[in-house]
């Protein structure tokens, strides 16, 4: 294997672990939302910000390693926000 071939490898490796991430947190939050608090609550409030920020260090270290582009790293935590807001405002509207 080259040593291209290996970089290009751990890049798609680093994303693929990153976009699980983000789908782990967005189950996370499904869960608490369907089952535990509601979006107002405190420890929503807390649970959220914890694993969003967390997600974030991981895409600026995937980042600062060069594995992945700033623009990707900003891509999955937008995709993330723009589902957690429409799972947030479906839990309103019920």
């Amino acid at each position: 294997m080259l040593a291209s071939e290996i970089i290009v490898d751990h890049q798609e490796k680093a994303y693929a672990i990153l976009q699980a991430d983000a789908e782990k947190i967005l189950k996370l939050i499904k869960v608490q939302m369907d089952n535990l608090t509601m979006p107002q609550c405190p420890l929503y409030e807390e649970v959220l910000d914890t694993q969003m920020f967390g997600l974030s260090r991981e895409i600026d270290f995937a980042v600062r390693l060069g594995l992945i582009d700033v623009k990707d790293g900003k891509a999955i935590l937008d995709k993330l926000e723009r589902e957690l807001s429409v799972l947030h405002d479906a839990s309103i509207r019920k």
